[in-house]
């Protein structure tokens, strides 16, 4: 029996695991702090509402098909976003919702990009700009707690469709995917792909300073939710060439990107290059059941390795010298105390590996002579220090 990792999967446990769920929580103590309502929804839908109407996009052709019994034709839901169709209905708008969990693509295993990872995305369904600078405002709160140095970029896709029509591009959609790669490829490769669609002008137009873009009708919505993002106290960034490569955008889009990146490592003549480089996370607006919407998306897998917070939880091994009982009674009051409390019985010295190899900083000793005199030792394993204590009743 082969017991390795599928490609593209990854077990967690110890300080990773405890990391991911501490992280985990403060983003959803901040989805709840703005009234977002929490949502669970299936793993596995059926094929064709997984696919929707966007089935040109990549991350459709990357959904893992599957069966069941009855040959039904399935999918691994590949984010949450299509199953709001069904969430959202009858709900009374604007309906804020949130939601965290597991999502699966089968695609290509590069870097940080795994085929499963997990998503925890918020959205306000019935939406405007309102809405999309309250977005924001959640995303710069979530940074702050993960002390994560990041920056807000903004584009529209109103405003790439106006000025694609003004260039006479038929095929949008596609150009839009192209121009949206240009944080990852050169400039010549992406300016190489535009040429089929006639469109290699745009990365010159996009180039021009932000006053530029005034003049389109597309830029208003961004410079209504720079103005909203102001009572916030959220600094944004105009971007032309943001672009966000899924189909169903119609509005205003968004990226946050981190510094964890250096220029080295992205695409040499890029027009990104000079930005704050990693995108960690994205979102925009879009309709959905003929309802204007907004959300973004953070990655967890992604914030939990680029977060600056330490996790260092309190945790005590309470050791039995022969005194289970004893032992037992004053883990449980610790953990009365609101402390993390273990008990293990055999020697002190296994004790003290064992605490080590788990992370566990202080170690309680009980014994007889311990309890007879009420004064107990706690043991620090980063120190080594030791701290005399008195309890005046055991049990």
């Amino acid at each position: 029996m082969k017991t390795d990792l599928v490609k593209g999967f990854v077990d967690y446990s110890g300080k990773d695991a405890q990391k991911r769920a501490v992280v985990q929580e403060v983003i959803k103590q901040v989805f709840e702090k703005y009234n977002f309502e929490m949502v669970e929804t299936p793993i596995i839908e059926y094929e064709d509402f997984v696919k929707g109407e966007n089935q040109n996009d990549d991350a459709i052709s990357d959904i893992f098909r599957l069966s069941d019994k009855g040959k039904r034709k399935l999918a691994l839901r590949y984010e949450f976003t299509f199953q709001l169709k069904r969430i959202a209905k009858n709900k009374k708008l604007p309906y804020k919702r949130f939601q965290i969990g597991p999502v699966f693509r089968d695609e290509p295993v590069t870097g940080n990009r795994l085929r499963q990872f997990t998503q925890c995305d918020v959205d306000v369904i019935g939406s405007s700009v309102k809405e999309e600078a309250e977005i924001l405002a959640i995303t710069k709160d979530i940074f702050d707690a993960l002390k994560i140095k990041s920056a807000i970029y903004i584009n529209n896709r109103k405003l790439l469709n106006e000025i694609l029509g003004d260039l006479g591009i038929k095929k949008k959609d596609e150009v839009i995917r192209e121009i949206d790669k240009l944080d990852k490829l050169p400039e010549k490769v992406v300016r190489k792909n535009l040429e089929k669609y006639g469109a290699e002008k745009v990365i010159s137009i996009l180039k021009k300073p932000e006053e530029f873009f005034e003049k389109f009708n597309g830029y208003k919505e961004v410079k209504e939710l720079k103005d909203y993002c102001k009572l916030y106290g959220v600094k944004i960034n105009f971007s032309p060439f943001l672009a966000r490569g899924l189909s169903y955008y119609n509005g205003n889009v968004f990226e946050i990107k981190s510094d964890i990146r250096s220029n080295e490592e992205i695409a040499t003549n890029s027009p990104m290059r000079g930005q704050i480089k990693e995108t960690i996370c994205g979102g925009g607006s879009y309709e959905i059941g003929g309802v204007q919407s907004t959300g973004i998306s953070f990655g967890l897998d992604r914030l939990q390795l680029v977060t600056k917070m330490v996790v260092d939880i309190e945790k005590y091994l309470v050791v039995s010298l022969g005194q289970d009982k004893k032992a037992i009674q004053i883990a449980k009051q610790l953990r009365t105390k609101g402390k993390n409390a273990s008990v293990y019985f055999g020697k002190p010295s296994k004790a003290l590996e064992y605490a080590n190899s788990y992370g566990i900083k202080k170690v309680v000793f009980v014994g007889e002579r311990e309890i007879k005199r009420k004064i107990f030792k706690i043991k620090d394993m980063r120190t080594g220090r030791e701290v005399k204590f008195e309890i005046k009743r055991v049990g």
